[in-house]
């Protein structure tokens, strides 16, 4: 949606988090006399806005009956799309998003990335990649700030990275002109209504390019193989044996080769050489909570990898970390997805320390661990960081890993991931003084 559209719009923020904030923001310097609608859940919001004039609050928990009287609702990814209220705000056009706002009116170039995994990574290193050959770059969307914060100081040769969620996906109808999809796997099925539902909002990323823009994908993935099979865009294959030369002098420990690889491919339709990319490489710095080596205390190494949200991540941090890892701390919020592979692989490796948060740890022990023939497991249901960590330290032996890479989401006892993985860095800290 175009900003001068908006200006004689009645326009409704829905949700007040990091997006809500920023879209007030952007809005009130857009429109400076414009009265806005603010509509969230939360009552507390009211004292972060009082004062300011020109505001409709609409607070509580029916705050989604105020939708009715607006033009344009600009939802923040956090509510959800499956409320009644906002079904019928979709069908009548109503709703769009910060991203959709953000894409139609970006003067520069942006690069897109999306994938349930690595996208962050992916993002963080074409930035450093830009940055090091000189180019006007910003980061942002699911990583850092959101990307409607950088949207009135852009220029048209500016470059914008983008790491989009699927939330951020969801009813897209702009797609970036360069596009990165680098795998589609089973998450946040607790939030969309089946799994075709979240491949469909993954799509997202290219559904809308043309014949002049660009899809960056995998073709190992099977399902982003059959999403860029549908795309328009000129398609260029993720494949690191094009590149070995290349990679087996930058390896960066812990990032798999198909995250480095459409790092290259991006820096090569920018002209960046070979050169450029290997000295960014060099002063990149892997981001935390992703395989995080915390230190060797006690004799015990420790690895933070707390954005390990499904079970692919876990078995990636197992087959990285190899068969040192001694204790493993696995759970938190079930979205039931499926933990066969990830036990199996648990099986064949030498764990003998099973930290368990509830519900899914539960359910990972009850339906792959609990019989007798796996004994050689210890095991521990956990309900806090602190006795985990305890545990940690008391079963793991010397030289040996503890490993935090949980297969599943933190909410329920964790805020979020960062959440998660501070608390076990800081308790590991406190331990280890004691």
């Amino acid at each position: 949606m175009k900003i001068e559209v908006l200006k004689n719009k009645r326009i409704l923020i829905l949700g007040m988090g990091r997006e809500g904030k920023a879209v007030f923001e952007f809005l009130r310097k857009s429109f400076p006399k414009k009265t806005l609608g603010i509509g969230d859940r939360e009552k507390k919001i009211k004292n972060q806005i009082s004062g300011i004039k020109n505001v409709n609050c609409h607070l509580g928990s029916n705050y989604l009956k105020a939708l009715e009287g607006y033009d344009v609702i600009i939802k923040s990814p956090g509510i959800p799309i499956h409320l009644p209220e906002i079904e019928k705000a979709f069908r009548m056009g109503k709703i769009t998003s910060q991203t959709e706002i953000f894409l139609e009116n970006y003067p520069g170039k942006v690069i897109g990335i999306t994938g349930t995994k690595g996208k962050s990574t992916t993002a963080a290193l074409i930035y450093r990649i830009l940055k090091e050959a000189g180019f006007r770059v910003c980061l942002g969307g699911n990583i850092g700030k959101p990307a409607i914060s950088f949207l009135k100081r852009g220029k048209k040769d500016d470059v914008f990275v983008y790491e989009l969620s699927c939330h951020q996906l969801y009813n897209l109808k702009k797609s970036p002109e360069i596009a990165i999809l680098l795998n589609v796997y089973p998450e946040h099925l607790d939030y969309y209504r089946d799994f075709k539902e979240y491949v469909k909002t993954k799509s997202n990323i290219t559904r809308w390019q043309g014949k002049d823009d660009i899809l960056i994908y995998n073709p190992k993935d099977r399902i982003v193989r059959e999403i860029a099979k549908k795309s328009r865009a000129q398609k260029i294959k993720i494949e690191p044996e094009k590149y070995s030369d290349i990679l087996k002098n930058m390896r960066i420990k812990f990032v798999p080769e198909i995250n480095s690889t459409a790092a290259i491919e991006t820096a090569h339709l920018f002209g960046i050489s070979r050169e450029v990319v290997k000295k960014a490489v060099k002063k990149f710095k892997t981001l935390p909570h992703r395989l995080e080596f915390v230190g060797e205390l006690r004799g015990v190494k420790f690895y933070n990898d707390s954005l390990s949200t499904i079970p692919e991540a876990t078995i990636f941090a197992l087959n990285q970390l190899k068969d040192n890892v001694e204790t493993l701390i696995l759970g938190g919020q079930d979205r039931q997805v499926d933990f066969e592979k990830l036990a199996k692989r648990i099986l064949k490796s030498k764990i003998k320390n099973l930290l368990l948060f509830p519900p899914s740890g539960e359910r990972i022990w009850r339906e792959f661990f609990s019989s007798k023939k796996n004994n050689r497991f210890k095991v521990f249901l956990v309900q806090n960081m602190k006795d985990a960590v305890e545990l940690a330290f008391q079963y793991t032996k010397k030289g040996k890993i503890c490993l935090l890479s949980p297969a599943s989401p933190s909410f329920g006892i964790f805020k979020d991931y960062k959440e998660r993985g501070n608390l076990f860095k800081k308790y590991i800290q406190r331990y280890a003084e004691k």
